[in-house]
């Protein structure tokens, strides 16, 4: 009995052993994975970042410059200066970018993760807090005069935001552009052709500027979902995300990203949470 007992604890610590040195195992190579991204970009000296491109001010070509700019493209620069990193950007629509940071075609990008992608994706903390309003024309405003007077309306947005989940939980019809111009979508209101586009306060409030003679404007009193955006990485990049938030916190500190922002949006620093009466959405993810 004593040599069964025996042989029963000999057992024990054999699979107890191999658990341990499979957990060790496991945690190394999630530690070894982790790394890789990061270890990848010091080798190569440069960090590829996925961005629009067309989308004023915050990654655009000012007319007559084949030299990208805009208030993300600057502060990801400057990230990538603080880093001692080169820096390559990659232009390509919104609902591409998730995938290319999947892929390992791109390092980082900037944006909003909701529901599960917060799951999927590495990321910093906010670099950006905004919310959403509404572009309609100046003379009816579209007909629109809350929420749920977007039924029936056809709005212009790109494919598998935010902004075009909540045109369609109030009943309105999406028309996608891809990775179009702020161009695009301004005219298509002014003209009929769409009724409203949603999207980001700042961004919106800008681009109108752009276009005086358009009979276009904010929706005076609509101003609803709060949002931030953040640097965003693909989820095992673990050292990389420790760079960057880190990086991130000092530049909030010193001023560096107030500073940016204040250039690109009018004086407004997007770095600090908006004060305003803003409509939450039940149903809508953040």
């Amino acid at each position: 009995m004593k040599k069964l007992s025996l042989s029963i604890l000999l057992l024990m610590a054999i699979l107890l052993g191999a658990c341990s040195n499979s957990n060790d195992s496991t945690e190394s190579n999630q530690k070894e994975k982790s790394d890789e991204v990061w270890d990848a970009i010091q080798e190569s000296g440069e960090i590829v970042v996925g961005t629009s491109g067309t989308l004023y001010p915050s990654s655009y070509y000012p007319k007559d410059s084949d030299e990208l700019t805009g208030f993300e493209v600057e502060v990801q620069k400057e990230i990538a200066d603080r880093l001692g990193l080169d820096i390559k950007f990659e232009t390509m629509a919104f609902d591409a970018t998730l995938t290319a940071l999947n892929s390992g075609r791109i390092d980082m990008a900037s944006m909003g993760l909701r529901g599960e992608n917060k799951e999927k994706f590495a990321y910093t903390q906010p670099i950006k807090y905004s919310y959403a309003t509404m572009i309609v024309r100046k003379d009816d405003n579209s007909g629109i005069n809350q929420l749920e007077d977007l039924e029936g309306k056809l709005a212009g947005g790109a494919a598998t935001t935010v902004y075009s989940e909540i045109a369609e939980k109030y009943g309105a019809e999406v028309k996608t552009y891809g990775n179009a111009t702020n161009d695009a979508y301004l005219r298509d209101v002014h003209n009929g052709r769409t009724d409203v586009v949603i999207n980001d306060y700042y961004l919106q409030s800008l681009a109108i500027e752009a276009f005086p003679d358009m009979n276009i404007h904010l929706h005076p009193d609509l101003k609803f979902h709060t949002s931030t955006a953040s640097i965003v990485m693909p989820k095992n990049a673990d050292k990389l995300r420790g760079e960057i938030d880190s990086t991130v916190t000092d530049m909030l500190e010193d001023g560096t990203l107030k500073e940016i922002s204040e250039t690109f949006f009018d004086g407004q620093d997007v770095s600090v949470k908006p004060e305003e009466d803003i409509i939450e959405i039940d149903g809508i993810s953040k």
